[in-house]
């Protein structure tokens, strides 16, 4: 149980550390394609990283409503982001 949780840890951070080098390269970058993919990629970054963190608040606090609700919440937001990621991903790779 607690390699589980060092894993989840390790995963946030990373997800988070890759959001913000996508959000960086997002913001410097001029061409249009470029930005765009790297907006998918963070995008699916912090997708990633709102269902890991809400499987480790799930896994490591005990199980009451008010934890559950949230829990919930940041696993359908992140299901979004994933989600429109991914398919802005496909858009801009098409794109030529």
């Amino acid at each position: 149980m607690v390699a589980l949780n060092w894993l989840l840890v390790i995963g946030v951070f990373a997800s988070l550390f890759a959001s913000v080098f996508f959000s960086y390269k997002t913001r410097r970058s001029r061409d249009g394609r470029q930005r765009g993919l790297n907006a998918s990629m963070m995008n699916i970054s912090m997708g990633i990283m709102l269902l890991l963190f809400a499987l480790l608040f799930m896994l490591v606090y005990s199980g009451s409503t008010v934890k559950v609700i949230i829990g919930t919440l940041f696993i359908v937001i992140g299901l979004f982001n994933l989600f429109a990621g991914l398919r802005n991903h496909s858009i801009y790779r098409a794109m030529k």
